[in-house]
């Protein structure tokens, strides 16, 4: 099957660049198939922008990035008009946000008021500009890296921009093997410049149907509204997940079996995007003693099978 062979090439091209995180890369393809928006969370150094770099380049999107700090403006992001003595009037000057591919590098650097500017962009795909609102050009994807909150300078997302993202992943450390490539292979900057664009915006559009059209059997939906169920009995968690998290675990999962060639979606494709749908979105009890990944993997075991 043509599309299969095109994901397969996509996949492989990312995972020469990001070596050794072939299940995280995996995540982010399936993450812009579903029409989402993807945060990457991490420390700095392991490759975060890179993939983003990466991933907008084999999609062969049109790319933009913000390099947000704590100064940076919503004017920054959506742009500005400026008086034109020449016409005698304002001419409006688009921001960086009006790409197909948006990079949001550091976004806990920025102050609330400018991560509040990306929400209607995000959920509307425009923007409302002194009065005018505007549309985003179409796909439009953001893909956000942070920092952890630990880290000085941050300030922590809302829970209202954090339900946005479809996913959130982390890349962790490379191991062993994966280090010594990147040691002594070639800059991967250079690497993403060489990319080839994979696919093109019709195929991209067609692959994205393609997710739509995947099958969800009444027992698979079964099994989806018992996990979320059980994340707001107040077993697991403080507040439980939202219908919009829900249809976006079900989205995702139908991405996950497109990438392995089902054209219906099983448990297994719900069970592996679950921690990256759900748990930016959901805190712990005070009592687990474990982070929202683990409480979630804790959760998915506890949950019945259909």
């Amino acid at each position: 099957m043509e599309s299969q062979r095109k994901l397969k090439a996509l996949l492989d091209q990312l995972n020469t660049v990001i070596v050794g995180k072939p299940t995280q890369v995996r995540d982010c393809v399936a993450c812009l198939l579903a029409g989402g928006h993807l945060l990457i969370e991490d420390v700095p150094g392991v490759g975060k922008t890179t993939l983003a770099h990466a991933l907008a380049r084999a999609f062969g999107l049109q790319f933009s990035r913000v390099q947000f700090t704590a100064d940076l403006m919503p004017s920054d992001l959506s742009g500005v008009s400026i008086y034109d003595r020449g016409k005698e009037s304002f001419v409006f000057h688009p921001g960086p946000v009006f790409a197909q591919v948006l990079l949001a590098d550091e976004i806990n650097r920025a102050s609330p008021k400018t991560q509040s500017a990306l929400l209607e962009a995000m959920e509307e795909k425009q923007v409302t500009i002194e009065g005018e609102t505007r549309a985003l050009p179409s796909p439009f994807f953001v893909i956000a890296t942070q920092n952890p909150h630990d880290q000085l300078g941050t300030f922590a997302l809302p829970e209202s921009q954090l339900d946005r993202f479809l996913m959130r992943i982390s890349l962790g450390y490379p191991d062993r093997a994966a280090e010594r490539a990147l040691l002594t292979g070639q800059d991967r900057r250079d690497m993403v410049e060489n990319l080839d664009n994979t696919l093109s915006l019709i195929e991209l559009e067609s692959l994205q149907q393609q997710v739509l059209d995947i099958h969800a059997a009444e027992p698979l939906l079964d099994y989806v509204q018992d996990l979320v169920a059980a994340t707001r009995s107040g077993r697991w968690f403080l507040q439980g997940l939202s219908p919009r998290a829900a249809i976006a675990i079900v989205r995702a999962a139908k991405a996950q079996a497109l990438l392995a060639g089902r054209d219906y979606v099983a448990p297994d494709d719900v069970q592996a995007v679950f921690p990256q749908t759900a748990a930016h979105r959901l805190i712990p009890v005070g009592d687990a003693g474990r982070g929202p990944v683990e409480q979630v993997r804790a959760m998915l075991e506890a949950v019945a099978l259909p």
